[in-house]
């Protein structure tokens, strides 16, 4: 099924007021959550000594800004939705951008890297080649690229208010190789439990070339 402008449009702005609408409780819910795991998938992967320029795309409240920066790192959030971009420069005081992921404008080779963590899964099927290459775009040579995505058959749609598209491992592979990407490592979350009850995939990439 393809998508029409008015479709996208009106699946992400429900997909954003979902989470305008619960603000709060979704940082409530979720400062505490340990994504170490991730962000040091993507500190590790980049060359050099560093501090990073990271682009922290879906920053939600800003919890993970403020690992970046306490870690030394210049971050810079992105975010849909207009609440949490006010509780994520509040809380961090780094730049947010408010940008709509299927609207993005991004400046060309800014950042050593972008930490997707849980956000790219809100992009539908049709629309992640672009996003994807504009992401890329916004990347440095040899930049590197982390995404953690609730995984699942290569299906798409509604949950609740918010729209949503689960690849498994091969499907993602092929969009990101696609893109100009090379695989560094993938992994599942949460770490140490039987695949099938890890229904996170996490994938960190390179710029090829």
């Amino acid at each position: 099924m393809t998508l029409t402008p008015s479709d996208l449009s009106d699946l992400s702005e429900r997909t954003i007021q979902h989470y305008d609408g619960r603000a709060q409780g979704f940082w409530e819910g979720t400062w505490d959550h340990d994504v170490s795991q991730n962000i040091q998938a993507l500190l590790a992967a980049l060359e050099g000594a560093g501090p990073f320029k990271i682009l922290d795309f879906g920053c939600g409240p800003g919890r993970d800004l403020v690992t970046f920066l306490e870690a030394g790192h210049q971050a810079v959030g992105l975010d849909g939705a207009e609440a949490f971009c006010e509780m994520a420069r509040r809380r961090s005081g780094c730049e947010v951008l408010h940008q709509d992921f299927l609207k993005l404008d991004l400046p060309p080779g800014e950042f050593d890297g972008v930490f997707a963590n849980a956000s790219l899964f809100h992009v539908p099927t049709q629309e992640l080649p672009r996003v994807l290459c504009e992401l890329r775009a916004c990347l440095k040579g040899g930049g590197v690229f982390f995404a953690s995505n609730p995984r699942g058959t290569n299906v798409e749609g509604w949950n609740g208010d918010r729209y949503g598209a689960y690849h498994d491992l091969e499907a993602w592979r092929g969009f990101m190789a696609v893109e100009g990407f090379a695989e560094v490592s993938h992994y599942y979350r949460p770490a140490d439990l039987p695949r099938a009850q890890q229904p996170w995939l996490a994938s960190v990439w390179r710029v090829a070339g």
